[in-house]
């Protein structure tokens, strides 16, 4: 079996060998550069819309479909609800006042901002998701190492037979049902309550309600979101 690897890569010089690379050459079957034997990542990042499709298509026919919106005139196509979070701080200054204001390409949907907040800090600074860091390079080239199209989509496999091809749709619906799962961000002592459809989740005692606010995504912090 060889690897549909993407072509829109062909030809991008290597971003790791600063020049030294004449262009991405795809092995046949191995997921490097025949000219440098660096990896397809370290090439082509993908772009926003590949990255929620990718995940969209992950989502989608599985219980976790409710994070994914439908693509509209995309036959049936569902795309990654994706969320972002901006947090806008005033800095004190002796004249007109301004704000720094900082994006995260991505964080945890369904909690509030100031949760998000934490969940982020946790994080090495290096690799937290900020437009236009080195971290917001490292989620996208993560996502193109751990979510290789031809994993999801036996279509993108050359030379797999009829009964192959039948096998691989068979295994990707079963690991959807069985293995699929998200994360869940949430508060110590505040995950893992039990959910019932159509009744609202009873809070521990003690615990704060934190208000909402506009910037970041709003919700309950106990809800299951994918990493």
């Amino acid at each position: 079996m060889s690897l549909g690897q993407q072509q829109s890569a062909r030809g991008v010089a290597c971003l790791r060998c600063k020049g030294m690379c004449s262009g991405f050459e795809p092995h046949s079957w191995r997921k490097i550069c025949k000219s440098c034997k660096c990896s397809q990542e370290e090439h082509c990042l993908s772009s926003d819309l590949e990255d929620d499709r990718k995940i969209g298509r992950l989502l989608m026919d599985s219980k976790y479909a409710t994070l994914t919106a439908r693509v509209k005139g995309g036959d049936g196509i569902r795309i990654y609800k994706r969320n972002r979070m901006i947090m806008t701080n005033p800095i004190a200054t002796g004249k007109d006042p301004t704000f720094d204001t900082i994006t995260y390409e991505w964080a945890p949907p369904g909690v509030t901002q100031k949760l998000g907040l934490q969940y982020m800090e946790l994080i090495p600074k290096e690799k937290q998701p900020v437009t236009g860091t080195e971290g917001a390079l490292y989620r996208r080239r993560q996502l193109m190492h751990q979510l290789p199209i031809y994993d999801q989509d036996p279509s993108r496999c050359r030379g797999l037979v009829e009964s192959e091809l039948k096998a691989m749709e068979e295994f990707v619906k079963q690991y959807k049902s069985e293995a699929l799962g998200v994360g869940e961000v949430a508060l110590p002592g505040q995950g893992g309550l039990p959910k019932e459809e159509g009744k609202t989740q009873e809070k521990p005692e003690g615990t704060e309600t934190t208000a909402p606010t506009t910037n970041g995504s709003l919700g309950d912090p106990s809800k299951e979101v994918e990493y």
